[in-house]
């Protein structure tokens, strides 16, 4: 059975065969007896990016107890759809992006993940699930994501590459024949910490 816990870039969960490359949770949000979702799509702020293996722990039962497993196609898929990276099992990666935020923000220290927890869950309520924010196309960012008549499109060295959950294909339209203001998925703040330097992890069709 294909269970529904496939994230799109807009933060939306499906049943799509394809597992992708990082795993993710937003706490428990499925009936353990039957795995379906409930009506909830979070119990928890810390939207998580994590590793599909860590330090040979063994495989878990998807959809069993504890929390939900949420599956990614990559980590430009995972910063759209509004989570961050596991401290435990991507902590350099976490570090990084702490490094980042901080840099976007100009803050004095480094932020606690509590403290960008609670930030990206406030961007995340501007919609139920398909939120966006309008950007101008000049101030995207490689490894943004756009929404733009129903398709979703990654930005890579300046151009567009059309999204599917099995990977990335070449776009059949340019970013100069798009409007100049965008639906943007990818959150303001994870557009500022790609202009800061974060180097989310691609899918190889991407590459």
């Amino acid at each position: 059975m294909t269970l529904q816990n496939r994230v799109y870039p807009d933060g939306s969960l499906h049943a799509v065969p394809q597992r992708g490359s990082f795993m993710g949770n937003r706490g428990c949000i499925h009936n353990k007896d039957t795995k379906k979702l409930l009506s909830r799509r979070w119990t928890s702020k810390a939207w998580l990016i994590c590793q599909l293996s860590f330090k040979n722990r063994p495989k878990r039962e998807i959809m069993g107890h504890s929390y939900t497993e949420l599956f990614f196609l990559d980590e430009v898929t995972a910063l759209s759809s509004g989570h961050r990276p596991c401290y435990e099992c991507r902590r350099k990666a976490f570090k990084t992006y702490q490094t980042c935020w901080q840099t976007a923000f100009a803050l004095k220290i480094l932020p606690k993940a509590a403290e960008m927890d609670a930030f990206l869950h406030s961007e995340r309520l501007i919609g139920p699930e398909k939120r966006f924010h309008y950007i101008n196309k000049t101030d995207l960012i490689d490894g943004s994501i756009i929404t733009f008549e129903n398709e979703f499109y990654a930005l890579k060295e300046s151009k567009l590459l059309l999204w599917h959950f099995s990977g990335y294909q070449p776009a059949p339209i340019c970013l100069n024949a798009l409007p100049n203001t965008l639906a943007c998925l990818t959150p303001p703040s994870h557009i500022a910490l790609l202009k800061a330097g974060y180097q989310p992890r691609w899918h190889d069709s991407a590459l």
